[in-house]
């Protein structure tokens, strides 16, 4: 099943200045604006690599990376290691930690069911990920992927083994992160034991696995690498599915430029399928939502202005089974699944080359901005959803299928920079 490996990982010095300035979260959720904050703190920031602009972006970032391993801004460690990588945070109101792994994984066709997604995917994204790798072969960043353990043998390694004092430990604000470096070769043994029998769940960068696969077969078709070199594994962090820490936050779905929409019409041809229930006072959207959610029913608030909004609730699951029989009931009880077949294909015409294109939906993970954006007339309305469970996100790529884009938001986002993954192939 799924193969791991330790790997010499690229850590910046201390001569780079401090990891804090030196790291940022994911580049597809920074702006311009903040990219250029980061920079102006220090310009070795890793948003200069991951996130290159310019006239010739990616052949900066390799120059770039180039010219920091010759200087020692950038350094490979000289053993093979695992890093274990935890984020101290707070969600809904609580403190959580969530803790796993980083190494590198054997890239596997998803056809093989070792690997397996949950997301479709967007080819514009997969293109900038591919051309930056040409020119770097470096990972800046890790692919976030959950594994069953119901032992949980591995996390009680790993809580083992980062009982000392963190290698790297900083708060950015929002989040505290620390990382061990794990060498001891037995240790690293054993943990690879582990997953020999184990699949692996992509939560989080299936734009970046996808673009690996398609880099390792042109590394391979260019004659720089043979099956097994560095181009066959890719970085990865690896998190227990049933760990506490794990958090999923929903992404609502906003609609814009439809002609002619009517949203008591449409409520009213919901009502063949859904209770409708309305409701005055946008603070009251939230715990109503909570309770459906504890209660596991399918439902979803719809507002479109105003102090008041209606909830929506399937009142038969069986229901997606005429509208969808040949999917699994994953995937068909899925409340993303249930809102875009039922109502915004059915009843507002949005199909999905629609969706794809996002021609009138579009996406916010943030809730007071759903509400705002219909407040201040950029949206005709917000449909806002209550979290992806995870087991449903297992349960589905164990089906061989996929959810809509934007079903899952896992918070807090890894942060890059803390550890590369340099891919040593002679060109």
């Amino acid at each position: 099943m799924a193969e791991i490996q330790s790997f010499r990982g690229l850590r910046y010095t201390a001569k780079a200045g401090e990891p804090r300035a030196l790291t940022c979260p994911p580049y597809d959720i920074i702006s311009e604006e903040q990219r250029q904050a980061y920079l102006a703190e220090n310009p070795c920031n890793v948003i200069r690599l991951e996130l290159p602009k310019g006239e010739d972006p990616y052949g900066e970032a390799g120059r770039t990376l180039q010219s920091w391993m010759e200087d020692g801004i950038l350094k490979q460690d000289t053993e093979p290691a695992l890093y274990i990588y935890e984020e101290e945070f707070t969600a809904y109101g609580q403190k959580k930690k969530v803790k796993g792994l980083i190494c590198r994984v054997k890239l596997e066709e998803f056809s093989k069911g070792i690997v397996l997604p949950h997301e479709e995917t967007l080819s514009k994204a997969k293109e900038d990920r591919f051309r930056l790798m040409q020119s770097t072969f470096c990972n800046f960043s890790q692919i976030y992927s959950l594994y069953m353990d119901e032992e949980h043998t591995t996390l009680s390694r790993i809580d083992l083994l980062s009982r000392d004092t963190p290698r790297y430990e900083f708060d950015d604000g929002e989040v505290i992160h620390r990382l061990w470096v794990v060498n001891d070769k037995a240790v690293i043994g054993a943990i690879q034991e582990d997953f020999r029998d184990r699949k692996l769940y992509i939560a989080d960068g299936h734009h970046r696995y996808e673009t690996a696969l398609n880099f390792r077969n042109w590394c391979r078709e260019q004659g720089l690498s043979q099956p097994g070199d560095d181009p066959d594994y890719v970085m990865m962090m690896l998190v227990d599915m049933e760990h506490d820490g794990l958090v999923v936050f929903p992404t609502h779905r906003l609609i814009h430029g439809l002609p002619n929409f009517d949203s008591m019409a449409l409520l009213s041809a919901c009502e063949d399928l859904f209770t409708v229930t309305h409701y005055e006072g946008l603070d009251r959207i939230q715990p109503v939502l909570d309770q459906e959610y504890a209660d596991e029913h399918a439902a979803f608030a719809f507002y479109c202005g105003g102090k008041e909004w209606d909830l929506l609730v399937l009142r038969d699951l069986s229901a997606m089974d005429y509208f969808l029989p040949g999917m699994s009931e994953a995937s068909r009880h899925l409340d993303v699944t249930i809102l875009h077949t039922l109502i915004l294909e059915k009843r507002l015409g949005i199909d999905k080359e629609n969706m794809a294109k996002q021609i009138n939906l579009s996406y916010t993970r943030d809730f007071d901005e759903a509400i705002a954006s219909v407040r201040r007339g950029e949206n005709q309305c917000a449909f806002l959803l209550n979290p992806t469970r995870v087991t449903e996100i297992r349960d589905v790529a164990a089906a061989g299928e996929k959810m809509p884009q934007k079903s899952t938001y896992f918070y807090p986002k890894l942060i890059t920079g803390l550890v590369m993954n340099k891919m040593n192939v002679e060109r």
